[in-house]
């Protein structure tokens, strides 16, 4: 059972947003109320990929990682969004619920901070929701520190704290 990573296609879109969708619900449920994580649907999701991926090919990069041919994982990067020419932005790493604990989602950091050093960036950073102490925990013990820095986003109805990480590269 081995993993490999390469870089999303379009066909690839609808199967990430869907995949985006049981990796949100997994990791959120403990801390949204379900009526927050139905919606957006998974083919709602799919096209949010198609249309941002379309919109931001030029300056971000999906990767994909499959397990034995099929689909498991993803992460999306690209330019820091406060502007810092020196900075790119971890926007996404998301897991099928059984990945998690079998360093699928190791492999996809490691692979997007190389791919952020190769575009000659010096900082990473990403935002993560304040409640997600898993994802909090994965990324610490990837060299990441909390910045100190907050804002809210919203899922679904819910209006959710964000913390941002920086590490360097």
């Amino acid at each position: 059972m081995t993993i490999s990573l390469r870089p999303a296609t379009e066909a690839d879109l609808m199967a990430v947003g869907a995949l985006h969708q049981r990796s949100r619900v997994a990791a959120y449920s403990s801390f949204l109320a379900a009526e927050a994580l139905a919606d957006p649907t998974p083919e709602a999701m799919g096209r949010y990929w198609i249309e941002r991926v379309t919109w931001e090919r030029a300056d971000h990069r999906m990767t994909v990682v499959e397990r034995d041919g099929r689909l498991v994982g993803f992460s999306y990067l690209g330019p820091d969004d406060e502007g810092d020419p020196a900075t790119g932005l971890l926007n996404a790493i998301h897991l099928e619920p059984a990945e998690r604990g079998r360093g699928t989602g190791r492999a996809l950091m490691v692979d997007a901070l190389d791919a952020m050093r190769a575009r000659g960036w010096s900082r990473a950073v990403l935002w993560v929701l304040r409640e997600n102490a898993t994802a909090r925990r994965f990324y610490e013990r990837g060299g990441w520190t909390a910045t100190g820095e907050q804002r809210d986003d919203v899922i679904g109805t819910a209006l959710v704290p964000q913390l941002r990480y920086c590490r360097s590269l």
